[in-house]
């Protein structure tokens, strides 16, 4: 893995610890009910998710640090999100409750179980995760608009497959990875850890 030689200083993870400090914003929007300044913030914080890995990529300053605090403001963020879902709109909450603890539970187990294993957050930023929350952000702004309620639903299933594919990497292996991109890759590194022991 490529890394800066500064891993603390750098854009990309200030960028993230500018989406951590959003959460505050979309609470109080959420909070004084101004659904359109919600949103806007949140577009700022979905920017910042997709800016901080491409200026990582762009610069070589990719790090297991980097890596972690994405994946804490990925999921301080889409916390915020389902807990600010259901004070600015309870009523859809209600109408599509099934779904929305589904993708809540597909978005926490797999931290939860990592926690469990390693003790430090899990920040494996595999494919299935990226299109999971592509497509659940996207069903999420469609819902609250009023548009559409099938993409949602639809991106719940894909977050399921995601998260079923993080915990069976988080099983696999036998010490903290970050970036692992597939569950084929987890078994790459399970083997290596192997014949590291032998």
């Amino acid at each position: 893995m490529k890394s800066s030689n500064n891993p603390i200083v750098n854009a990309p993870n200030g960028i993230s610890l500018i989406r951590i400090c959003l959460a505050p914003l979309l609470f109080y929007f959420a909070l004084a009910h101004q659904s359109g300044w919600f949103f806007i913030v949140l577009g700022g914080a979905i920017f910042t998710d997709v800016l901080d890995g491409f200026l990582a990529r762009k610069f070589n300053q990719i790090t297991p640090l980097g890596s972690r605090l994405d994946s804490w403001g990925d999921f301080i963020i889409y916390s915020t999100m389902a807990i600010c879902a259901w004070i600015l709109w309870p009523d859809v909450i209600r109408r599509e409750f099934p779904y929305f603890i589904v993708a809540i539970l597909s978005f926490t187990l797999p931290v939860l179980v990592g926690f469990i294993k390693f003790h430090t957050i899990i920040s494996y930023h595999t494919w299935s995760v990226k299109i999971a929350v592509a497509l659940t952000v996207l069903g999420y702004i469609l819902l609250f608009t009023g548009l559409l309620d099938w993409p949602f639903r639809i991106a719940v299933m894909v977050c399921v497959y995601a998260a079923i594919e993080e915990i069976t990497i988080t099983l696999l292996i036998q010490k903290p990875l970050v970036d692992v991109r597939t569950v084929w890759q987890a078994l790459k590194f399970r083997r290596q850890q192997k014949n590291d022991h032998v």
